[in-house]
């Protein structure tokens, strides 16, 4: 029997209600739909801890003007506890006593302050501090450093603080002493505040065993701790306990045995050339690390930018590491010292910040000579052996690269191509190139790369909004500025995991760091023969492998930033779905290159490389395989993703195209207004006379014309005829989705050759109101019995959010029945913006719940995608959205539905409800080429 898709278990939950429009239209044009090219998303989420908009104070001057800044008055409201526990900033901490609850003879409070690392929490917990300080004003945390660290006096103070240098080395003794008692809790309760801090620190249940006196909690994969973990042991030993490790990240790549999710690789492949960048040692290495800062909405919305330069400023930096960066792409910078007017470079130097240029220049930031001129003005004037950059921004990958201005919306991002421009005209060859953007950590971008660095630290999915926390790892290549890269780059990606697990845990998070000069060593040969295999397979119909094989190994595979239409998926997984000598040896070369890659716990199958593989939508492959010339990627690829879009498409044409995959063929139905359902087979001689029509200019597919579909004409292994041939052998009939009556009710009966043809399935909803039809949107729920038939249910349900239905779209499965994952959205107005609410459900909680918001974006202005999602808080405002149809079928415009949800203290909870609506259902199939195939409506 072939596999089936996999639906989500649904009970009723609520009582139902009607649902009615309020309101006018929006007039911003659908809102859900089947469209497989959604809108982008942002996700400008405010970091825990995030300093205020009058944080950084211009005392240099009139804007524009120089000035250095000392961290107690350039730095306000950063809250250390807070990013040590994760907790709320503002108000006081609660922690009084801290000092001597720990160990030390005094206590002390904290309100205010900044992020401190996790590496002195064994000294913390057995140290012999004196005070743990107080913070009353706009001082710096005195004394916090002596808690960390040892032996020195108190902290605190009014106003100008010291230094955070001052107050991590351990050494400072000045300030107040703590108002909040000595001690809080006595005897035990000194214990319970040492699990807490622990668990909080940690993020996750799964130390109590080793913390309570039990065996020690590993992840999957075993891999050892990150730099931020190494206090755990400690309190293990100290409790009694076994060593434990954090579940922060671990292996959940089951399909080939071991992961390399946490695990550090150190060997290098003899094929691979000596790195570029020679180390030193022995503290001698000097180091500029260049921070190309484009703060775009990301700023302007949620004052990211100011975020990472306060956690910039808290690390001890100066003598031994140059950080310079440069600002621009905002229209609205959140504190008082960036222009908002020009684009400026400043230097960030033990707590304070000097601008070094106030106008360097007034262009986009995604224009590479701006990236180029930076580059060469940190080599002239921050001369260093080891040279780092880094990208902050929007990510679109390997479609559309890097970045998105909002002062120059209109503009394009800086692709692949225009990097490598702006590297090769910049003259600097790098230690490491990092993206603290979304979707960059491609074999694409890593192989144009190698030309001007030697290791590359990027993600393979969104970033969630915190993006990389900074302050760690800064402050321990200060102290070791010959520290190994391969160190260097696992710390980064430790300290991003950590926070990310800290401060959004709920959020997929990937970073890996590829070694760039095994990756061209040994990827690109690799590589050519994958294409060249995989190719030979398409369109052919040999031992079973054929186009279906590698549509269904696509389809199986760890996608990122789905429902944006990005299609990139990891390269790793891919392969070993395709299960062919040449796509092992492939994966086997990509996991030697990444060295190290580490994800989050609802994160698997993400290995360290993506590549572009088109299946949502093949409208990028133009424009791709253009940007692969410009960069020397692979020929034998381009090929091989040509071809497969090519048979994807002839497939979609075949189908009837978007029109033959429309829902609304079954409403006509209903109405009497046509027959239902259409489709069929069609011979080769057919679709090519449909595949000549399409190919002269008459559209069928949405997004498709003559202006992207060059890829049809490019040369393949396969001959259009053979191309033709297999489509004609391999078709999804719709006409056989119609429901007939038997002795068990009514069902829909395929063969195990037409499941073979399904990779999705979904349950569509709509509303009549009287006037016309609200699209309630689609999910997976459904039910087929053991004899292959699909089977309606019994019950009308439908997702609501606090017995309130509401327009659901489902997006992706993965997963099996035995463990899965489900994701999809629900259209919004969240305090008057449009977003997607994002929805997840899994086998251990079938209820799902709402996760997030992500801001939509008019594709117009960028199609690069934001850091990932922004959490709901009380007293938020939430209006449901849903698209509307006349009885034409024609779509209307988008309302509101419902009544306005206001956020309490809990966050919304998902129900299932019965609907007391006159509702109409079906059910949508999809093929092996992405077609949509709507099946007849239930009949009641």
């Amino acid at each position: 029997m072939a596999d089936r898709p996999v639906s989500r278990e649904e009970k009723v939950t609520g009582k139902g209600k009607s649902v009615k429009r309020r309101g006018e239209g929006l007039g911003t044009g659908p809102v859900g739909g089947d469209q497989a090219h959604g809108p982008k998303t942002d996700v400008p989420q405010e970091k825990s801890g995030e300093i205020p908009a009058d944080a950084l104070q211009n005392d240099g001057g009139p804007e524009g003007e120089g000035g250095d800044r000392d961290l107690g008055s350039v730095i306000q409201g950063l809250n250390t506890l807070n990013q040590l526990t994760g907790g709320g900033s503002g108000g006081n901490s609660g922690l009084g006593g801290l000092g001597s609850l720990l160990g030390g003879n005094s206590g002390g409070s904290s309100n205010q302050g900044g992020g401190i690392g996790l590496d002195d929490l064994g000294q913390l917990l057995g140290g012999s501090g004196n005070s743990g300080g107080s913070s009353n004003s706009n001082s710096g945390l005195g004394g916090l450093g002596q808690l960390l660290g040892g032996s020195g006096g108190g902290g605190g103070g009014n106003n100008n603080g010291i230094d955070l240098n001052d107050l991590v080395g351990g050494s400072g003794s000045s300030g107040g002493s703590g108002s909040s008692g000595g001690g809080l809790f006595g005897g035990k309760g000194k214990l319970i505040l040492i699990l807490i801090v622990a668990f909080l620190l940690l993020g996750g249940g799964g130390l109590f065993s080793g913390l309570l006196g039990g065996g020690g909690s590993t992840n999957n994969n075993n891999s050892s701790q990150s730099s931020q973990q190494t206090g755990i042991d400690l309190i293990n030993s100290l409790l009694g306990g076994g060593t434990g490790t954090s579940g922060v990240s671990g292996s959940y790549g089951g399909w080939f045995g071991k992961s390399n999710v946490g695990v550090l690789n150190e060997e290098v492949d003899p094929a691979a050339k000596d790195k570029r960048t020679v180390i030193k040692g022995d503290g001698k290495d000097e180091v500029t690390l260049m921070v190309y800062m484009c703060g775009t909405d990301l700023e302007s919305r949620g004052g990211m930018g100011t975020s990472d330069l306060s956690e910039m400023l808290q690390a001890k930096t100066g003598d031994k590491v140059n950080v310079i960066v440069m600002t621009g792409g905002c229209r609205q910078w959140r504190n008082n010292v960036i222009s908002n007017k020009a684009n400026q470079i400043y230097q960030l130097k033990d707590g304070k910040m000097a601008r070094l240029d106030d106008n360097f220049s007034k262009t986009s930031m995604v224009d590479p000579n701006n990236l180029a001129a930076f580059i060469q003005y940190c080599a002239k004037n921050f001369p260093a052996n080891r040279n780092e950059l880094i990208l902050w921004d929007h990510g679109g990958g390997s479609i559309t690269g890097y970045g998105y201005d909002e002062k120059y919306s209109r503009k394009d991002s800086m692709d692949l191509a225009e990097i490598k421009t702006a590297l090769k005209k910049g003259g600097v060859t790098f230690d490491f190139i990092g993206f603290d953007a979304c979707l960059m950590a491609t074999v694409e971008n890593g192989l144009m790369l190698s030309d001007y660095a030697d290791y590359m630290i990027a993600s393979e999915e969104a970033e969630p909004g915190i993006g990389w926390y900074y302050t760690n790892w800064l402050s321990k290549l200060e102290a070791d500025s010959s520290m190994p890269t391969l160190q260097l780059g696992k710390n980064i990606v430790d300290d991003f995991v950590a926070a990310c697990g800290q401060k959004c845990p709920g959020q997929a998070t990937t970073l890996s760091l590829v070694d760039l000069a095994e990756l061209k060593a040994t990827a690109p040969k690799k590589l050519s023969a994958f294409s060249t295999d995989t190719s030979k397979m398409i369109g052919k119909d040999k031992d079973e492998a054929s186009y279906s094989t590698v549509s269904t190994a696509r389809n199986k595979s760890r996608e990122f930033a789905r429902g944006t239409g990005i299609d990139q998926v990891d390269l790793i997984h891919l392969a070993k779905n395709l299960d062919t000598k040449a796509s092992k040896d492939l994966a086997d070369k990509l996991l030697s290159a990444v060295k190290y890659n580490k994800t989050s716990a609802n994160m698997t199958n993400a290995f360290g490389l993506s590549v572009y593989f088109p299946y949502k939508s093949t409208r990028s492959v133009d424009l791709v395989t253009k940007v692969y010339d410009q960069i020397g990627m692979d020929e034998d690829y381009a090929k091989c993703i040509q071809q497969f879009a090519k048979v994807e498409t002839a497939g979609q044409v075949a189908a009837g195209g978007s029109s033959g995959g429309s829902p609304f063929g079954s409403l006509m139905d209903i109405l009497g207004q046509q027959s239902y359902p259409t489709g069929g087979t069609v011979d080769p001689d057919a679709i090519n006379d449909l595949l000549g029509y399409f190919m002269g200019g008459r559209s069928v597919i949405d997004g498709l014309d003559k202006n992207n579909t060059h890829y049809m004409d490019t040369e393949a292994e396969v001959s259009d005829e053979e191309i033709t041939g297999y489509v004609a052998d391999h078709q999804f009939d719709a006409s056989k989705l119609v429901w007939k009556e038997s002795e068990d009710g009514y069902q829909i009966h395929l063969e195990d050759d037409q499941w073979n043809m399904v990779t999705d399935l979904a349950y569509k909803l709509y509303v009549n109101d009287g006037e016309g039809f609200i699209d309630m949107g689609c999910d997976n729920v459904f039910a087929i019995d053991d004899k292959g038939n699909l089977v309606p249910p019994q019950d009308i349900l439908w997702l609501a959010v606090e017995d309130q239905p509401v327009a659901y779209y489902y997006d992706y499965t993965v997963g099996d029945s035995k463990a899965y994952y489900i994701q999809g959205h629900v259209p919004a107005m969240l305090n008057g913006q449009r977003v997607n609410l994002i929805v997840e459900f899994t086998k251990d909680d079938p209820e799902g719940q709402i996760v997030g918001a992500s801001y939509i974006y008019d594709e117009d202005v960028t199609e690069t995608v934001a850091k990932s999602i922004v959490d709901l808080k009380e007293g938020d405002k939430i209006d449901f959205l849903a698209d509307y149809y006349t009885y034409k079928g024609e779509y209307q415009d988008s309302y509101m539905i419902g009544d306005q949800y206001v956020v309490g203290e809990k966050a919304p909870k998902l129900t299932s409800v019965s609907m007391d609506d006159e509702t109409y259902e079906m059910y949508r199939f999809t093929d092996i080429y992405h077609q949509y195939h709507y099946s007849q409506a239930v009949p009641r």
